[in-house]
């Protein structure tokens, strides 16, 4: 038998060779022309054992795994877990007008979470009147990313642009809940901090005649702290539990500094923009991002072998700001719908009796408008893999895989542009009750 010092050591090494992995994973860019609007594309926000099941999140409870789309959930965890995301998709984009279709892979770290049980941990959930437990991490919200070229032709001068983007939203948070009987309620707070980058460049073609090339940037960095928070109910029914639940984020203004740059630039051999004069530099403009309000709510019943549960979630994007400007968005809603399989009874055996299987689906309005409105749905399918079977419920480690495969569109015959995109994601909910405990030798 291994030494505790020894599995210790195993565990740091382990988590060593996971975060040297993660900045290789982020390396792979998407090309989005949707991801021009707005704050980009919105990044899922469930971790990827409940997007698996659509990506329901009000009214799940999962005793080994972390969660922070409603901070309620966290108030039963059992272990000090230790969950992490990582996301691999590829994106297919179709135009009608110029017609053509373009491809793009991207590999992201979905999120890194913390929870912590701080009161009544490792004992089960329905026997405990009281429970308190904590989370921390960090996670992205959204994505910008987009390279787009075109090429005007005219008798004399032909003019090439390309349209450039980059940023996103990232969210560090720290949250706590607490479950009084069946009622369980938290809050998640921290700093939320975005860039947004967009350039234009234009460049006048002609035989003759050589002109300079106009580059204009506009860039805006904003931050700020953040709250949201959950409530769920669990009651018990005939061989298990009904629940229902309910999260919200208050829309909320963020400071924000924003520079302007007009100028010519040229290029040198190694690709690289190389200023020649600037027009005009409009730097250190102050002003307000204001992010929408999101709410939440759903139900889930669970029994022995089988979970299904519902949710709606909708965002009043009318209301977003940036420096006081409007966008080309809208308010938008997302139903979700999905189940959950266990077979293992007592006393069973062989390890895929122990695996959970899960599917969902999932239906809305996404919050672009650019042309027409943008229908969007989701089909997803995946498994919960321990990575090592239970001898009781009260075995002090339970780790398991989450392996999600998911399949989406984004508009249809009404838009110019669709997308279709295709996502394969591993968790891993690393959950041990020694990790904070002080080892005894006999």
């Amino acid at each position: 038998m291994q030494s505790a010092n020894t599995i210790m050591i195993l565990k740091h090494k382990f988590t060593c060779l996971l975060l040297a992995a993660l900045p290789l994973f982020c390396f792979a860019q998407e090309n989005s022309p949707y991801s021009r609007y707005g704050i980009g594309n919105i990044v899922p926000q469930g971790n990827i054992a409940n997007r698996a099941m659509g990506g329901i999140s009000a009214a799940i409870v999962d005793f080994t795994s972390a969660s922070s789309v409603n901070p309620a959930s966290m108030a039963t965890l059992l272990y000090t877990t230790v969950d992490i995301g990582l996301e691999y998709d590829g994106r297919t984009i179709r135009s009608k007008n110029p017609v053509g279709s373009y491809q793009s892979n991207n590999g992201i770290i979905s999120y890194l979470q913390v929870g912590i049980p701080l009161l009544n941990g490792n004992k089960k959930a329905f026997d405990n009147k009281v429970s308190w437990s904590m989370t921390f991490g960090l996670k992205p919200i959204s994505k910008i990313n987009y390279k787009i070229g075109s090429l005007t032709a005219n008798p004399i001068d032909s003019i090439s642009t390309l349209y450039e983007g980059n940023g996103g939203i990232n969210q560090g948070f720290i949250g706590t809940a607490v479950k009084i009987k069946g009622l369980s309620f938290g809050f998640n707070t921290g700093y939320l901090f975005g860039q947004k980058d967009y350039t234009t460049k234009l460049a006048l073609l002609n035989d003759s005649v050589s002109y300079q090339k106009a580059k204009y940037e506009t860039k805006s960095n904003f931050g700020g702290m953040f709250l949201n928070a959950g409530v769920q109910y669990a009651a018990k029914i005939k061989g298990g539990f009904f629940r229902l639940g309910a999260y919200g984020t208050l829309s909320k203004n963020y400071n924000a500094t924003k520079d302007e740059t007009r100028q010519t630039f040229n290029i040198d051999a190694s690709g690289a923009d190389i200023r020649i004069d600037s027009v005009s530099a409009i730097v250190g403009q102050k002003g307000k991002i204001q992010l929408p309000s999101t709410y939440g709510f759903g139900f889930a019943v669970e029994k022995e072998h089988v979970l299904f549960g519902a949710d709606f979630e909708t965002s009043q994007w009318q209301n977003y700001r940036y420096f006081g400007k409007e966008d080309l968005v809208k308010n938008s809603w997302t139903a979700k719908a999905g189940v959950q399989i266990y077979p293992a009874s007592v006393g069973a055996t062989g390890y895929f009796n122990f695996v959970k299987y899960r599917a969902g689906f999932a239906y809305g309005s996404d919050y672009i408008r650019v042309d027409n409105d943008l229908p969007v749905y989701t089909i997803s399918v995946g498994g919960a893999f321990p990575l090592k079977l239970r001898h009781n419920f009260y075995d002090y480690q339970y780790s398991t895989m989450n392996v999600t495969f998911e399949y989406g569109s984004r508009g249809n015959n009404n838009n110019n542009i669709t997308e279709n995109t295709y996502k394969v994601s591993l968790g891993f909910s690393l959950s041990d009750m020694n990790w904070f405990r002080r080892q005894k030798y006999q």
